[in-house]
């Protein structure tokens, strides 16, 4: 059924969120009806706000939605910008005199728990579809699809189009339990405007996945009456609310991860202004100026080539003048001169992959604008804005200068702990340069610097989901961070880390507590050791929190080693390269042993024991074999590494060997007996060019454990074998890569064989 001939003087509009065409074709509809109701898909908890929603902003903006209860924690936005029809229904119906209602649920409401946009389109539900007419049409993806069809096209008719679209998609397609339950309540909102409105015209604009299923549930108003359809709360125990905030341009792009409506918002912003034909010519500008400010060279001729694409495109693709994917594959035309490693992101649709090629990365960049909205200075904002700027006040934080800060001091440890809950917040305004870090030496200082960010305010809002104070929101967050990570003993070895800056001892027994719950069915011998060393560093150093030498993280720490030492064993890889991550493992499984052992009673014997097994276990990983001696070496059993090390003295292995010993015992090998490095320079020395580029890789990787000061050592150690005068950092530096001139020693050996069996090259330099 049309949009014009709907039962009862209702008119239905289904349209595409967030497009200029669905938003002029609004526009002519409310100034052609004069409707007594105008009903918008939105949520209908907001209709006592109207004034609010639509007061002196700068678009865009968006309402957020926070909810909380004993089983689910929510949060979405519900976005508007100038060319979103269901702002123009509101904007429009209320110059015409209307009265307007949102008339969708809540969004809190378990029906709309899987959006964490309200506007998040439904293309997924007719996937197959849009595909056939994809395919039927030749274009490359439903953005494309689209502004074929509606976009660039005429407005004549428009509306006719657009129904028939919309129910040939529907039409193929299932609604939900969740879908279902929306249509159901919207229907009851028509229904009671349509009685209300006592023959005058009733507006009604929606998603066009929902159009068809509106027409047919209130094509019979029978048992309909005046009362408008009761708003759900949520429950007693449930937090809950919804705020304005400013949004951006970029946050509305689809090129980076926004889930609705259409892509390029600074494009569709011009031809909501402009028309598509200026908006076209708008775009290559844009792209010019874009990438000659980043001084990529864009010349006049490239930009007549760029135009005269894109007409072209326009014209063989049946459109009357160039639209967006026609711009954009003209410009991509002119100006990439190389092969594209991926797809170009509007032929796939999606975020703008790593690696993009520059010159494209500019021109979504271009599209995607960088307009920021403002909330009118009345606005209502929650609890939590006021109290960041007062907490920020108080601390004398004013976000404009560096803040340096001594974790001794009581008043500079304040700080440092709100300047960590706001980070975990995800409250712009500093960004910590250097501080406290897990596996580092204890650092008393702290340095932050500002970060400013025109999405601040919408965080802190957003942030406001959690509580209406930094100390209660915070605290939820930390909560619910726990809950979701389950076992994951890594992530949450970070977040009992993040506890401890941000002060919150509480929540780090919490978190300790389910990292000792997870460590005893740990497999990912990295992910325990992370865990294992972020313990021992708040054994050992947290007296600013107060956790140092507490049980929970000494039996914590018990666990830990003793589950990473059966772990070792456990792994089998003859030729696997070094594993870093698991080397960093058995590292804070030697620090434990060094430093907690005598306090906590651990088995040095019995690591000892495993070291020596893994060692001499030939079916283990060489980096493990290297390291277990080295931990043996470490913990006062001195081996004999030089024998050892004749033993794994094939390319292929002797770097991921050397590369587990030093990680462990890098400082016995410098300070100890030189025999080793005595060896090692010799068995290099013997190694032809070939084997010496095999093992070149895992050897840097091997000596990149060293610091600076030891590194030098090492190069004493060589310069005094060799001899020379040349101070030893000559030794560590190179004017060319190590690798480069390994690979011109083996050209250079290949070819004094080819002269030697010719007969041109007896190796004495004639």
């Amino acid at each position: 059924m049309s949009a014009t001939g709907a039962p009862g003087g209702v008119t239905f509009l289904g349209v595409r969120h967030h497009s200029p065409a669905c938003a002029r074709l609004v526009a002519a509809t409310v100034a052609r009806l004069r409707p007594a109701y105008v009903l918008v898909e939105g949520p209908a908890d907001l209709n006592g706000r109207m004034d609010e929603l639509l007061g002196d902003h700068e678009l865009p903006i968006a309402v957020f939605t926070a909810h909380r209860d004993g089983t689910r924690r929510h949060a979405s936005w519900t976005p508007f910008c100038a060319y979103s029809p269901e702002w123009v229904a509101l904007t429009a119906g209320r110059e015409a005199g209307a009265q307007l209602r949102f008339i969708d649920l809540p969004a809190w409401h378990p029906a709309l728990s899987d959006r964490a946009n309200r506007y998040a389109d439904a293309d997924q539900r007719y996937a197959e579809a849009v595909r056939r007419l994809c395919a039927t049409l030749a274009v490359d993806n439903v953005d494309a699809l689209w502004d074929h069809l509606f976009e660039i096209g005429p407005d004549d008719g428009l509306a006719e189009r657009l129904d028939t679209y919309f129910d040939v998609l529907r039409g193929e397609s299932a609604a939900g339990d969740d879908d279902t339950a929306r249509e159901a309540y919207m229907a009851r909102w028509v229904r009671a405007a349509r009685r209300r409105a006592a023959g005058r015209p009733v507006l009604v604009v929606t998603g066009g996945f929902h159009r068809p299923a509106l027409v047919r549930l209130t094509a019979d108003g029978d048992g309909a009456d005046d009362d408008w359809p009761e708003v759900p709360t949520p429950a007693p125990d449930a937090v809950a609310g919804s705020y304005l905030v400013p949004y951006s341009f970029r946050r509305l792009d689809a090129f980076v991860g926004y889930q609705s409506g259409m892509p390029s918002p600074a494009y569709y912003q011009r031809v909501w202004e402009d028309g598509p034909r200026r908006a076209a010519e708008a775009l290559t500008e844009a792209v010019a100026a874009r990438l000659r400010a980043r001084r990529q060279p864009v010349s006049t001729a490239d930009l007549i080539a760029a135009r005269s694409m894109a007409g072209g495109l326009a014209r063989l693709r049946g459109h009357a003048h160039p639209g967006r994917v026609d711009v954009l594959d003209g410009l991509v035309s002119a100006l990439v001169t190389d092969a594209l490693d991926q797809p170009l992101p509007w032929a796939t649709r999606g975020t703008l992959a790593p690696g993009a090629h520059p010159v494209v990365v500019e021109m979504v960049a271009a599209l995607s604008g960088d307009r920021v909205g403002r909330l009118h200075p009345d606005t209502p904002l929650p609890p939590l804005v006021h109290d960041v700027d007062a907490e920020l006040e108080r601390h004398r934080i004013d976000g404009r200068a560096p803040v340096e800060l001594d974790l001794t001091d009581a008043d500079d440890l304040a700080r440092s702990r709100l300047l960590h809950r706001l980070r975990l917040l995800d409250v712009p305004g500093h960004a910590r340069e250097s501080g406290p870090r897990v596996g580092a030496d204890a650092l008393l200082t702290e340095r932050w610097s500002p970060a400013p960010s025109a999405d601040r305010l919408a965080r802190v809002i957003e942030a406001g989901g959690y509580g209406p104070t930094v100390l209660d929101a915070v605290t939820a967050r930390i909560e619910e961070r726990v809950t979701l990570l389950g076992a994951d003993v890594d992530a949450l070895a970070t977040t009992l880390f993040d506890t401890a800056l941000a002060g919150l001892p509480e929540h780090s027994t919490r978190t300790l507590t389910a990292i000792a719950r997870a460590a005893g069915g740990v497999t990912d011998l990295r992910a325990l050791g992370r865990a294992l060393a972020v313990a021992l560093a708040l054994w050992r150093h947290d007296r600013l929190l107060g956790s140092a030498g507490t049980a929970p993280l000494g039996a914590l720490i018990t666990a830990a080693v003793r589950r990473a030492l059966w772990l070792v064993e456990g792994v089998r890889a003859v030729a696997a390269p070094a594993d870093p991550g698991r080397l960093t493992a058995l590292v804070a499984v030697r620090d434990a042993v060094r430093h907690a052992g005598p306090a906590l009673g651990l088995d040095r014997d019995g690591a000892l024991a495993v070291a020596g097994r893994v060692a001499g276990d030939a079916a283990a990983p060489p980096d493990l074999r290297g390291a277990a001696l080295g931990l043996a070496w470490s913990l006062g059993d001195v081996p004999d590494a030089a024998h050892a090390v004749r033993a794994v003295a094939a390319p292929d292995t002797l770097g991921d060997w050397l590369g587990g010993l030093f990680a462990l015992a890098r400082e016995e090998v410098v300070s100890g007996d030189a025999a080793l490095l005595t060896v090692v320079d010799e068995l290099l020395a013997s190694m032809g060019a070939h084997d010496f580029l095999v093992a070149l890789p895992a050897l840097r990787q091997a000596f990149g454990w060293f610091p600076p000061r030891e590194r030098a050592e090492v190069a004493r150690h060589v310069q005094a074998l060799h001899g020379g005068d040349a101070p030893p950092g000559d030794l560590l530096r190179l004017d060319a890569d190590p690798l480069l001139v390994a690979a011109a020693r083996a050209v250079e050996e290949r070819v004094d064989a080819v002269l030697t069996r010719e007969g041109l090259w007896e190796g004495d330099g004639t």
